[in-house]
């Protein structure tokens, strides 16, 4: 079982909060550590979601420290929706760090840094480029987020998931089928930041 969502829209889109940028391989630990504290308590996450919407005007937000004002599809309904999920969704395991699924991750930040593109590929690359270091098991997913470069921004644009009807990040974050998980950053020449998150039931690394 594949799965793949792409967070080119997704809510924290071209944030910034003014803080230094995490080195790409920092960021992507951080990242697996977020990802986790949304996993094991998802309700205190929400909280993070709420107090998120005091930076709200209408549709667009503006981050302290920052001039730019950001809109977004879906303004703070939003992140209501996302704040019910999490007050009822069931703690799930902690991700263990795949250092395979880093390097598959990274392949891709490297390749769209240079290229300027987006998305996942044709369908088929996420599966090769993961199985080049290693074999996954059970399943296969692939978060993509573009914009947002703290691992808090990362996180919550792909569990808000704005704009994006069938909410496919966030199932990702939160599907019990995953184990382990690999992430990586790097700049990307359109939107910043590109953080890629590849995650599997199971993985062995060559």
């Amino acid at each position: 079982m594949t799965k793949k969502s792409l967070a080119l829209c997704c809510l924290l889109l071209a944030a910034t909060s003014g803080a230094a940028l995490a080195e790409p391989a920092d960021l992507g630990q951080q990242i697996l550590a977020e990802t986790n504290a949304a996993r094991q308590s998802p309700q205190r996450y929400a909280d993070y979601i709420r107090d998120f919407k005091k930076n709200f005007i209408g549709k667009g937000y503006r981050l302290p420290g920052s001039l730019n004002v950001v809109m977004t599809s879906e303004g703070k309904g939003g992140l209501d929706e996302a704040a019910r999920f999490l007050s009822r969704q069931r703690p799930l395991p902690a991700l263990s760090w795949s250092p395979g699924l880093a390097q598959a991750a990274a392949d891709l930040v490297r390749e769209q840094t240079a290229s300027g593109e987006t998305g996942h590929g044709e369908r088929g690359d996420m599966k090769k480029r993961i199985e080049k270091y290693g074999s996954w098991r059970s399943s296969l997913g692939e978060n993509i987020s573009y914009g947002p470069d703290t691992a808090r921004q990362v996180v919550m644009g792909l569990i808000i998931d704005d704009g994006v009807a069938d909410r496919g990040h966030r199932k990702n974050i939160f599907d019990r089928s995953f184990a382990t998980m690999g992430a990586a950053c790097g700049p990307h020449p359109l939107y910043r930041t590109i953080c890629v998150m590849d995650l599997a039931g199971g993985f062995q690394s060559r």
